[in-house]
């Protein structure tokens, strides 16, 4: 059976991308590499990122797609996964399934998108995108992890920085 995802073009979608061992501190440790191909690709393939956060194992990300775009999976996995894939080092374990389709063992294959549904929706996948890193006990005030658009909304004072 084949998933049939959501696409919908100009809309606005949350995103759940993992590392395949989920042990691995990876995205931290080579975030300098993730924001360069993942600018890299945005300037390519527009977006606009509403929410994001790095952490250790895994990323969260509200993207709100062109009018007449709706092309996510290219933009998105496909393209931010294997930019950031080929620049590291070849060391993780690697199954047969994969070594036959030329891919690399770092992302699960797999990544969970949602659509969002409206502005409340929408707010409380920011919360929770923002929240995270305490939720996983990496730190104790949202205000202290430093690989999130938090920071921005501080900025913006779209947010307090309490």
């Amino acid at each position: 059976m084949r998933y049939k995802r959501m696409l919908e073009a100009g809309a606005c979608y949350f995103f759940t991308v993992n590392l395949e061992d989920r042990s691995q501190p990876l995205l931290v440790e080579n975030i300098e590499l993730l924001r360069r191909v993942y600018s890299k690709v945005a300037k390519k393939h527009p977006i606009k990122t509403i929410a994001i956060v790095i952490m250790p194992d895994h990323l969260h990300v509200i993207w709100q797609l062109p009018k007449d775009d709706n092309n996510y999976a290219m933009r998105c996995w496909r393209l931010i996964k294997s930019g950031f894939s080929r620049e590291l080092p070849a060391t993780e374990f690697c199954n047969k399934s994969r070594i036959a389709k030329g891919e690399r063992g770092i992302w699960q294959r797999r990544y969970w998108e949602h659509k969002i549904r409206d502005e409340e929706d929408l707010n409380n996948h920011i919360n929770y995108i923002h929240y995270n890193p305490v939720k996983h006990k990496y730190v104790s005030k949202v205000s202290n992890w430093p690989f999130s658009s938090f920071h921005r909304y501080v900025k913006d004072s779209k947010l307090p920085s309490n």
